[in-house]
């Protein structure tokens, strides 16, 4: 952040490392979105967005990730005049770079700020049109609370039938019923976050026979007080239940968890066994949006590292 600040000649309101990650003490979503949202506006260029891509794109390498979905939020630069163009292609240059440096593959997922308009994010997905070889999906992030997932129903069906596959951020700090909208009005392929289906039986149920899955971000969960503790999380409940549960990173940068982190967190602090883990993992590999040869060779390189000390992992997260 306080190198492309001084690139783009952006003022920080913090005066260094130490003080900025003082602001790193979440209480709530809106507080991290607070923050992040100022960290990105030292995001102007081309090169910005490069540079940041294929810096994440190394650390997920570094801990043995084989394949990232990433999302991105264009509006989050647009609102601030930054032109779409500008954001996509950074960032796609970068994957591709990084994709040839680092053993790893990704994918791109553009995500709408679910507190802003639904017609802000028809505009969005029109802008992304030209753009849909390289996005695979469309999601929904941001500000939960007081923003149910029908709001964007014409958008996401709009988004289907021009081919992108659809996910949503749902029962985080929203209700179950959010879950059930994602679900049943914008017909997602997979649930973001989705931790408060537990208080739905029979939400749990369907998820569990549809083999809906979740992408659970359990660092961040606790950041973001939607848990008191590691300890208290669902997660291992949750996959006992037999749905397909992922562990997954976002906003690695933030939350202080990256995707080895969160993986060995949640052992530590729930006592999962190998098993899980290689079920977390192969999970995460089931719900990705590679193709079915691409998947079954992941898969088999997962089953081929059981009893090693290192299993390849995908890797998703939000921003």
């Amino acid at each position: 952040m306080f190198e492309l600040a001084s690139r783009n000649e952006v003022h920080l309101r913090h005066d260094s490392v130490v003080e900025l990650r003082r602001a790193y003490d979440f209480v709530d979503l809106q507080s991290f979105l607070n923050i992040y949202y100022e960290g990105a506006r030292v995001l102007c260029k081309a090169r910005d967005f490069y540079d940041l891509t294929t810096a994440y794109v190394r650390r997920a390498a570094e801990d043995n990730v084989r394949h990232a979905e990433i999302f991105f939020d264009p509006q989050t630069h647009t609102q601030r005049g930054v032109p779409f163009e500008t954001v996509v292609e950074g960032i796609t240059a970068g994957l591709r770079d990084a994709r040839s440096n680092n053993d790893i593959s990704t994918l791109l997922i553009l995500c709408f700020l679910r507190d802003q308009s639904a017609a802000a994010a028809m505009a969005t997905l029109e802008q992304a049109l030209p753009f849909r070889d390289q996005i695979v999906a469309v999601g929904l992030d941001s500000a939960e609370r007081g923003h149910p997932p029908a709001k964007f129903a014409a958008v996401f069906a709009r988004a289907r039938a021009e081919g992108f596959r659809t996910v949503a951020h749902a029962g985080e700090e929203g209700p179950p019923a959010y879950v059930r909208e994602a679900l049943d009005v914008l017909e997602v392929s997979r649930i973001d976050h989705g931790v408060r289906c537990e208080e739905d039986p029979a939400l749990v149920a369907e998820l569990v026979a549809r083999r809906m899955p979740l992408t659970v971000c359990p660092i961040s969960n606790v950041k973001l007080r939607v848990f008191p503790s590691l300890e208290k999380h669902n997660l291992r409940r949750l996959l006992a239940s037999g749905l397909c549960v992922t562990i997954n990173s976002d906003d690695p940068a933030y939350f202080g968890g990256y995707i080895s982190e969160n993986f060995l967190a949640v052992q530590h602090a729930l006592g999962l066994t190998r098993e899980e883990i290689r079920r977390l993992a192969r999970n995460s590999f089931e719900a990705s949006f590679v193709t079915a040869d691409v998947r079954r060779r992941f898969i088999d390189e997962l089953d081929g590292t059981v009893g090693a000390d290192a299993s390849p992992s995908p890797d998703v997260g939000i921003g």
